[in-house]
């Protein structure tokens, strides 16, 4: 179950354009796993900034000087995540976790791809230890708009079987995007499942690509979430559900990690007409003549 912990920041790290920020958690990062986050209160007890923000958990330490920790990564560019940026060690620093549905895991080995955009990169690393614990194969292709946006590299390459990195502007590894390289580490190590996680257009892609050949995959989406309990509906995507009917759904309870081939990537930011309860749509006096 989560819980509301009044942790503290033990170190903050700069990864290229991000902060890791390792924090105080209890328990929480005993019941962690790979795909879930924290919302973190930002500004301090006296801030205006009244919204939690909701972070991918990068790692857990179960036991240690300081009792669980878990590390989250920290983009700065609006007033709550350059606070966060700013915290300096021993400062306090309240969360809530751990929230939402993680990545399921495969009972048998098999050969997984692991895809990820920017710091959206984050969660994967946790699952890639979880998956070599189980005998799978485990390739990991990261992706971001320049090198200083690629999050995890070295760490990758620790862990991973193989690692593909592709850049916008071709300032390290291949020029292009993350599914510009991925069919062709499909094909070589013959994928099994797909996990990804990072913007939506990118999710969007990487799910129809590994449908279109046959491959289960698994995607955490990066809705906005504004209370991350599911009270909001900040954060509802359509999905289409196992007796085929789309619903509108929480990205933070009923996710953040969705079946790629159910969500309906195209419709994202929208109500189709098709969803279980939307409003039927009145054609105008001038439309039904």
């Amino acid at each position: 179950m989560p819980e509301q912990y009044r942790g503290e920041v033990v170190s903050v790290r700069r990864a290229g354009s991000y902060h890791v920020l390792t924090l105080t958690a209890g328990s929480i990062a005993t019941q962690t796993r790979p795909g879930q986050f924290v919302a973190l209160a930002i500004g301090g007890e006296e801030s205006g900034l009244l919204l939690r923000r909701a972070f991918s958990i990068h790692g857990v330490q179960e036991r240690g000087v300081f009792g669980g920790t878990v590390d989250v990564v920290v983009s700065p560019h609006g007033a709550g995540t350059r606070w966060l940026a700013q915290r300096h060690r021993g400062d306090a620093v309240n969360l809530v976790g751990p929230l939402g549905r993680p990545f399921s895991l495969p009972r048998d080995p098999v050969s997984c791809a692991l895809v990820g955009g920017g710091y959206g990169s984050a969660p994967l690393f946790m699952l890639a230890e979880q998956l070599r614990a189980r005998g799978c194969r485990v390739d990991m292709v990261l992706g971001a708009a320049t090198e200083e946006k690629l999050f995890g590299v070295l760490e990758a390459k620790r862990m991973a079987s193989t690692v593909t990195l592709t850049t916008d502007d071709g300032s390290l590894g291949q020029t292009g995007q993350v599914t510009d390289a991925l069919a062709g580490v499909m094909d070589q190590h013959g994928t099994d499942v797909v996990y990804a996680c990072g913007p939506m257009g990118m999710l969007a892609a990487v799910a129809n690509m590994a449908t279109a050949r046959g491959v289960y995959s698994q995607c955490a989406v990066e809705e906005s979430m504004a209370c991350g309990i599911g009270v909001c509906m900040t954060c509802v995507l359509p999905v289409i559900g196992d007796d085929g009917t789309t619903r509108m759904v929480r990205s933070c309870i009923d996710g953040p990690v969705f079946r790629g081939d159910t969500v309906r990537w195209a419709d994202v930011g929208t109500i189709p007409p098709d969803t279980l309860g939307a409003s039927p749509v009145r054609e105008s006096s001038e439309g039904a003549r």
